[in-house]
């Protein structure tokens, strides 16, 4: 369960977990965002180019603080206060077509932190925000076929497999089979 610290608008809320705080980015977070955007095995299926500077991150924090109806949430360890990973949740779920309405959410975490569970406490908590804050009830997420971890995440946070698509880099030069997941809420 988390709890919602405030509610002003997009970029000024903060969700805590067992272990975590989720709190807005900001530009401020570009170098220990670089930690995973510039590690070759966090982005091996991620769409985004594999980021080559500290610079290449502020831009893209930049424009995660212009965003108006994408909730960007930074996953801030509370036992030492590191940032370790960032996710995003939004009603913009558009690859998706065979699931209209439904909020789209992802994830990603330093290696160093996969396996603990961080993944599925931060998922849960921003699933749990969007439903109780705006009576969403319909969430879809996908995954490389070839990125089973991230599957289990979903599995975890009560998805069911949907069905099997494909996505592509944003630059078109690679494209991965994925499996596509779905959540249905009731009140």
């Amino acid at each position: 369960m988390f709890f919602l610290k405030g509610v002003i608008s997009v970029h000024q809320y903060i969700l805590e977990t067992e272990r975590l705080i989720l709190r807005p980015l900001t530009v401020n977070d570009a170098a220990a965002e670089f930690v995973w955007l510039s590690d070759p095995e966090v982005n091996r299926f991620m769409p985004y180019d594999l980021y080559t500077s500290v610079e290449q991150a502020r831009e893209w924090l930049r424009h995660v603080e212009q965003s108006e109806e994408t909730y960007h949430f930074g996953f801030v360890r509370k036992e030492d206060g590191l940032l370790i990973g960032a996710g995003s949740i939004s009603p913009h779920a558009d690859q998706h077509e065979s699931l209209p309405g439904a909020w789209g959410f992802g994830y990603n975490l330093r290696r160093d932190c996969w396996n603990k569970g961080y993944a599925t406490e931060a998922t849960r908590a921003m699933i749990d925000f969007v439903h109780h804050t705006f009576g969403v009830k319909d969430f879809c997420a996908s995954h490389a076929v070839d990125n089973p971890a991230s599957g289990r995440v979903m599995e975890k946070v009560g998805c069911t497999f949907h069905h099997f698509s494909e996505y592509s880099t944003f630059d078109g030069t690679q494209t991965f089979p994925s499996r596509v997941w779905s959540l249905h809420l009731e009140d």
